[in-house]
């Protein structure tokens, strides 16, 4: 049996992928943010955590090694920074982009094995948020990719569901989150179950009324901040984000897809208010608009192995993808168009002795002869 297990699969193409990851470690690197990587595998407490009432805990992977520990595979990087950030210099500035799991039903552009892109600063303010909000837009648009960046405050929703006397803050805020997700009559009913359904009115106030809440001037500071940055941010109150270590701002990217694209916001580790944001690779992937095409050629030897390989090396220390294909033209024609190469060099006695080389345009079909010299100018475009 050879077929993928669910939620997992096989990505034959990677080249958007990794012009997408490159161009996301650029800004990571502009502002200053240093790489780090940290284990898959984990022991399941230090995974779980203090939150084993969040979704996304409970849909980890467990698994035990041959000592019996009860271990489990990552399903974020944010609890990792726990002993990252230990004796760090404040603040602390690092990205991270890998592989998570999470043994949850797969939809649309859900995955159980997908790759994140995070960025988080412990020892954080709300100028920082503002840094992580401008890091998002920045590269969003260098992706091409149409988003809006909402954003909420933890402390203004438990502050307006205390004002209500609402009972259990954690579980309502569960149910409001749900609201672009859901239709409001599906959210109200989940708020029913809770005896909460009324403070759904409350939240669909225009954000002036809102003002009045002390925790609003949060709101306000992160809103200036942006502003210096010349970032676009828009207000949503029911905005909570499902992590229940959230202790502030947060924030979710909204683009062309249903899902989000990006999530994060402002939580503690150990004891350290930090913040941060997380960028899903494989939904922006679908939707990024990038130019991922590689330069590539295909050196034919006839029986010109060394030379061949001598031509290859040259187009190579142009920074430009080649491979040398031994064998009959005929066979090494059919692999050029299997794998879309669009430039093709045959090197055979008759182009040693004259020291030119045929070249086909594989796209047009048309076929000279050119010098080395020539070739090289040829291939630089």
């Amino acid at each position: 049996m050879t077929d993928t297990v669910k939620g997992f699969r096989d990505i034959e193409d990677s080249r958007k992928r990794i012009v997408i990851r490159n161009k996301i470690e650029e800004v990571f690197r502009l502002y200053d943010y240093k790489a780090v990587e940290t284990p898959t595998i984990e022991y399941e407490k230090f995974v779980k955590g203090e939150n084993t009432n969040d979704e996304a805990v409970s849909d980890i992977f467990k698994l035990k090694d041959k000592g019996k520990r009860n271990l489990a595979l990552r399903y974020e990087f944010t609890f990792q920074l726990k002993r990252l950030a230990k004796n760090k210099k404040l603040p602390y500035k690092r990205y991270q982009i890998g592989k998570v799991f999470r043994d949850e039903p797969i939809a649309g552009n859900r995955w159980r094995e997908f790759t994140q892109c995070d960025v988080d600063v412990v020892g954080s303010g709300v100028k920082n948020e503002a840094e992580i909000l401008k890091i998002t837009s920045e590269i969003l648009n260098d992706l091409g990719i149409n988003f809006v960046i909402n954003f909420n405050n933890r402390k203004l929703l438990n502050e307006i569901l205390d004002d209500l006397g609402v009972k259990d803050n954690e579980k309502v805020i569960k149910e409001l989150d749900k609201l672009d997700k859901l239709n409001e009559k599906e959210v109200r009913a989940g708020l029913k179950k809770l005896g909460a359904e009324g403070v759904l009115r409350i939240f669909k106030k225009p954000e002036k009324y809102f003002e009045k809440y002390e925790s609003y001037n949060e709101i306000r500071k992160l809103k200036k901040d942006c502003n210096l940055y010349g970032v676009n941010v828009n207000f949503q109150p029911f905005l909570a984000r499902g992590l229940a270590y959230y202790n502030g701002s947060v924030f979710e990217v909204k683009s062309d897809l249903k899902e989000s694209i990006a999530a994060g916001g402002s939580y503690l580790i150990n004891g350290i208010q930090s913040t941060g944001i997380s960028f899903g690779l494989d939904r922006m992937e679908t939707i990024s608009k990038v130019d991922d095409y590689v330069k590539r050629v295909l050196v034919i030897s006839l029986n010109q192995d060394k030379k061949a390989v001598e031509v290859a090396e040259k187009i190579r220390g142009l920074g430009v993808s080649c491979s040398v294909f031994y064998g009959k033209p005929g066979k090494a024609l059919d692999y050029a168009n299997s794998m879309d190469i669009p430039l093709v060099v045959f090197v055979g006695d008759e182009e040693v002795k004259k020291k030119k080389f045929k070249i086909k345009n594989m796209d047009t079909g048309k076929e000279k002869m050119i010098s080395l010299k020539g070739l090289e100018k040829e291939i630089r475009g």
